[in-house]
């Protein structure tokens, strides 16, 4: 048996729809209001959106990381939430970033088989293990698409 406590860093990364279509200013008033937030809190993490529905990663002291997780189940503006990983960490993937966003484009065309992709992954994660996978898989993503910029 363990004991957990607020201080504990964790990770959590959950999914959910959009109630409405999310322009592209409305993401960066949540982007501001997050970034202020979370900077004050230890949070970190990044935010996925494509096609109405975020998958997002929360790194930080587990009572911040809950508190924020209630904050968001309660904002109308999310439908069909679903924590899909919630893990204590050794260290955080996103450290340097208070909340890093990427849009995320849908393929035109249909994937090759046995192509993966992370974004689905999670959003139909059924195991732990397997949003696990998915979530280092769009670590690497960030942090190169970052690198790039």
């Amino acid at each position: 048996m363990s004991i957990t406590t607020g201080d504990e860093l964790v990770s959590v990364v959950y999914v959910s729809r959009a109630r409405t279509d999310v322009g592209d200013d409305a993401l960066r008033d949540i982007l501001t209001e997050s970034r202020e937030n979370n900077a004050q809190s230890g949070v970190t993490g990044v935010l996925l959106y494509r096609d109405g529905r975020f998958v997002q990663v929360l790194e930080g002291p587990r009572d911040s990381v809950e508190s924020l997780v209630a904050t968001i189940t309660a904002d109308p503006r999310h439908d069909d939430i679903r924590i899909v990983l919630d893990e204590p960490i050794d260290e955080r993937q996103f450290g340097d970033w208070t909340m890093e966003f990427r849009p995320v484009a849908t393929p035109q065309r249909a994937l090759p088989r046995g192509f993966r992709d992370s974004f689905d992954d999670l959003d139909a994660a059924e195991s732990p293990g397997s949003a696990a996978r998915a979530v280092h898989d769009i670590g690497l993503w960030v942090k190169a698409r970052s690198a790039r910029t």
